[in-house]
């Protein structure tokens, strides 16, 4: 008889984590659009991935015995994913620069459709016909967001759109290669070999901030996202994804909340539209997924 609280206490942890993980995304996000117009892309990007870093070898490598936290059975595909992951991110910092914080959100969530999308072809996992409708739909409210070649269109959203179609590679990756490395591992390799990259090239680009406090903002970018994405694993741990992931969706009320106070960004009709849309295809293909499991 205990046990049934017992598990409506994991799923509220859960779904707090995964609420406290998407806060964290879009204050990293409100950052770096805050930074965009003082400095360089891809000293963002960098920072980033240097904090994220550090962030999970002090988290991890106490318990992994140190550097068996970089042993990888598949180092091709973990270079792969994590070059993935620098162009995602570097698509969307690149975006945020010109694109208001509530439309990079509500685009980016294409990525998991793009995960179904692709899961077909390269996993080799069965994707039926409504998962296909569902993907277009997915799309097709992207595409709502962006209004390529319509009044008003902002050409820099597209920038969003290739950021989701590398994530979704990337989380395709990740899939494969979970059979043969730890998550730990792959958590790994994704910020360090960002940071190795970058870290070739950002003396190039390099422009001291003039203000403390964006000195302050580019040290915690790269914590933010690594604890963001330490809560997201956390949140998992405590429930089912079928009803942790719908949560992830909150992030777009964050965005909206904090573009309009920070940046004065109103959400435009088209937007709402299409965010609408793009939620309910991930839902739908969340639903498909689960009694497929």
């Amino acid at each position: 008889m205990p046990r049934a609280p017992l598990i409506q206490l994991g799923i509220l942890r859960g779904v707090s984590f995964m609420i406290g993980a998407t806060l964290l995304f879009v204050w990293m996000n409100a950052g770096v659009k805050l930074l965009s117009p003082h400095l360089p892309t891809v000293e963002l990007i960098w920072a980033r991935s240097l904090g994220h870093l550090l962030f999970i070898v002090a988290i991890f490598a106490p318990g992994h015995g140190g550097w068996r936290l970089f042993a990888t059975r598949k180092p091709a595909v973990q270079l792969a994913r994590s070059l993935l992951l620098i162009a995602s991110t570097s698509f969307f910092f690149a975006a945020l620069g010109f694109v208001p914080l509530a439309d990079a959100t509500a685009v980016s969530f294409t990525a998991p459709i793009g995960v179904a999308a692709l899961a077909g072809p390269v996993l080799g996992e069965r994707v039926g016909l409504r998962h296909w409708i569902a993907i277009g739909a997915g799309f097709a409210g992207a595409l709502v967001i962006v209004r390529p070649g319509g009044e008003g269109a902002n050409p820099y959203a597209l920038l969003v759109l290739g950021s989701a179609g590398c994530y979704a590679g990337y989380q395709i990756l990740t899939r494969h290669v979970a059979s043969f490395d730890t998550p730990e591992t792959s958590v790994t390799y994704s910020a360090l070999v960002g940071t190795l990259v970058l870290s070739s090239v950002v003396p190039f680009f390099w422009k001291a901030p003039d203000r403390l406090s964006h000195w302050l903002i580019l040290s915690v970018l790269g914590g933010l996202g690594g604890l963001g994405h330490y809560c997201v694993a956390r949140a998992f741990l405590w429930g089912p994804a079928s009803l942790i992931s719908p949560f992830h969706y909150i992030q777009l009320v964050w965005a909206v909340a904090v573009g309009y106070l920070v940046f004065g960004d109103a959400p435009s009709p088209w937007m709402w539209v299409g965010a609408a849309i793009i939620v309910a295809s991930g839902f739908y293909i969340a639903w498909l997924e689960t009694r497929r499991a």
